[in-house]
């Protein structure tokens, strides 16, 4: 009797973190008793039938391939999609390099947005003083006041003057797009200069999830550089914002 006695106190010393623990600072303990390793049992799945350690083993590890293998998929796909904006974003510089002018910049903006982008509706707002009033284009660019009543909708992008996507709300779209405002669903705001000095340019998509928030801004970023020293012909965006 005291022996049971003595076999249960040894029993309840070792507890499953006890041993999780041993097993761990041996990690060589099934080497060395690997045949233990075919008479260890553990459920398959919640309700499913017992297979050996080394059958689940198999398995954890057929899983982590998986997941590995999607992630790598994932990465590529990424990398692919970042070729992809580079290049579009080298030939837009190309093509605004060698257009002369701010009128004919600002019409070869917009095809490329159109065109390269997949931009379903774009739009230009700049601020005043402009060096060419001639460049207005109708439908894609708005030279407006930046204390205009129609920019209250976008009070805190212009506050923080960095880019931002998501939806775009009625009042912002009304201003934008005007009669097309309705087909417009998501958009990418980009300011322009320093500070959004210049005004801001607005890429608009009928996908509801095409500019999400989630999405880096690293790309519009540099969008936005491209566009304003393109605006500012010999001028620097940070030189537009200390005038």
């Amino acid at each position: 009797m005291s022996q049971q006695k003595s076999e249960a106190v040894v029993e309840e010393t070792f507890s499953d973190d006890d041993i999780a623990e041993y097993l761990q600072r041996h990690a060589d303990f099934f080497d060395r008793h690997s045949s233990l390793l075919m008479d260890l049992k553990v459920a398959h799945k919640p309700g499913g039938a017992a297979i050996s350690l080394v059958e689940r083993q198999i398995t954890v590890l057929r899983q982590r391939s998986q997941d590995l293998e999607r992630q790598l998929k994932e990465l590529v796909t990424v990398a692919r999609s970042n070729d992809l904006l580079v290049a579009r974003l080298h030939r837009l510089s190309i093509r605004l390099m060698t257009t002369p002018g701010h009128a004919a910049r600002i019409e070869t903006l917009e095809t490329c947005l159109r065109e390269d982008f997949q931009a379903d509706r774009a739009a230009v707002v700049l601020f005043p003083p402009l060096q060419d009033e001639t460049i207005a284009r109708e439908g894609f660019l708005k030279i407006v006041d930046r204390g205009d009543p129609g920019l209250k909708p976008f009070a805190s992008f212009l506050k923080s003057a960095r880019p931002r996507c998501g939806l775009i709300r009625g009042r912002q779209k009304t201003f934008l797009f005007a009669e097309n405002a309705r087909e417009i669903s998501s958009a990418a705001l980009v300011p322009l200069g320093a500070q959004a000095a210049l005004g801001f340019l607005v890429i608009g998509s009928r996908d509801p999830d095409y500019f999400n928030p989630e999405q880096k801004t690293d790309f519009l970023a540099r969008l936005g550089e491209l566009v304003s020293v393109a605006l500012l012909g010999h001028q620097s965006p940070d030189t537009a914002a200390g005038s």
